[in-house]
């Protein structure tokens, strides 16, 4: 496996710029769900860290009356002089990210909504750009769904995510479908789990096993992956030196 460092180039456009920090590991209501439970699924807390943020400046709030016009949104922003605008009409408002975004050979960059954010009143956009060539600054939208509803962006609340991606990988993949019982060690596997764990749950309703947490397989003994993840660390956005070079 290659683990060599890559280079994510933003190139600032004009100040003040939006900041750029790798996305945060907690959601407010997961951890406001009854005892952090949320906290508990892993596979969610990775792909709550899968990228780096953009971060809104000010506080942007908009409203949609349901109409298909640009005009059909308003929007009024405090504390950012470049707001989002409405010129796709059909409640959709984009905002400017004013960075060009320069990726590797062969490298695309998905621009999504932060992972498990959740916003009321509002659907993120996803684009997939092909930044190791394209001569434009960023770009995201949400689709407001409830007319009448006034939806806010707070300052220093996520905008997007933006996570790079290996172009044709996903057209690399053959996917197959079989019957569990075509590999019986797996089918053996999987057996033991589903019956620890219907006995665990009988035995602690509320409890938690902490088996893929911890990179544990079923029975318990600790015989996951030797790269088994249960936080990123991303590197921050830091600035070049004053010769252009990292």
């Amino acid at each position: 496996m290659d683990f060599s460092m890559r280079q994510l180039t933003a190139y600032a456009l004009e100040p003040p710029h939006l900041p750029l920090e790798p996305a945060e590991v907690f959601r407010d209501w997961m951890n406001g769900t009854p005892d952090r439970y949320a906290n508990r699924c892993l596979p969610m807390l990775i792909a709550n860290q899968y990228g780096w943020h953009v971060l809104n400046r000010g506080t942007v709030r908009v409203e949609w009356n349901g109409g298909i016009d640009a005009a059909d949104v308003s929007i009024s922003a405090d504390g950012w002089d470049d707001p989002p605008i409405s010129n796709f009409g059909s409640g959709i408002v984009t905002w400017r990210i004013p960075y060009l975004f320069r990726t590797p050979p062969g490298w695309n960059l998905l621009v999504r909504g932060p992972a498990n954010h959740i916003k009321g009143g509002a659907g993120s956009l996803e684009g997939i750009v092909e930044t190791d060539w394209a001569i434009t600054p960023a770009f995201h939208s949400w689709r407001l769904t409830d007319p009448g509803r006034t939806v806010v962006w707070t300052d220093g609340e996520p905008i997007c995510s933006i996570v790079p991606q290996r172009r044709s990988d996903l057209e690399r993949w053959d996917p197959i479908l079989r019957e569990l019982g075509s590999d019986p060690q797996l089918a053996e596997e999987y057996r033991r789990f589903a019956e620890r764990r219907a006995a665990f749950s009988a035995a602690h309703p509320t409890g938690w096993e902490k088996d893929y947490f911890l990179g544990r397989r079923p029975g318990g003994e600790v015989s996951g992956p030797d790269d088994h993840q249960r936080r990123l660390r991303l590197r921050a956005f830091t600035p070049a030196v004053a010769d252009g070079t990292q």
